[in-house]
């Protein structure tokens, strides 16, 4: 379904996301949990902020107040990666509980709600000299991903 109004030309276009914002109870130890998950690089810090690098990309981390924080139930993000069963067996071996839905879900301990999805498996795309950038030039889109993308005019052959 496309319901999209093209014919008003006052609006401005979404183009991607920059960074995604979570609050978290201590920066240290956030970022002790998620190293234990994920291979990152700091873009910066402070003693109350942080950002997780992905390329063109990054993770904000915010130190709040989150003791009385509940857990993101319906609200989460599309966290992508380049090997979604490498991170299905960490959750594993640190006993992180998986969320009972289909695909892989798991909360933070601070309740943010996190969905990891594998980069070959769905539309979004980043850039080949981003991609080379960040050591991962080897990365490909699956024939769904690419037929999707294809649909929208959005494929490798599209030009």
């Amino acid at each position: 379904m496309n319901e999209t109004d093209d014919s008003r030309d006052d609006r401005v276009r979404l183009v991607g996301t920059n960074h995604v914002a979570l609050e978290v109870g201590d920066i240290d130890d956030a970022l002790e949990f998620y190293r234990s998950l994920f291979a990152f690089d700091l873009r910066g810090r402070s003693d109350t902020k942080a950002f997780i690098d992905m390329g063109d990309q990054f993770v904000a981390l915010v130190q709040t107040d989150a003791a009385g924080q509940t857990a993101d139930n319906a609200r989460h993000f599309g966290l992508v990666v380049d090997d979604a069963d490498c991170v299905e067996q960490r959750l594993a071996e640190l006993e992180i509980d998986r969320l009972d839905v289909p695909g892989l879900e798991f909360h933070d301990p601070w309740g943010n709600r996190f969905q990891i999805v594998d980069y070959e498996e769905i539309q979004f795309t980043k850039a080949d000299h981003v991609l080379e950038g960040m050591g991962l030039g080897d990365l490909e889109k699956s024939e769904d991903a690419l037929a999707e993308l294809s649909e929208k005019g959005l494929g490798p052959d599209s030009t």
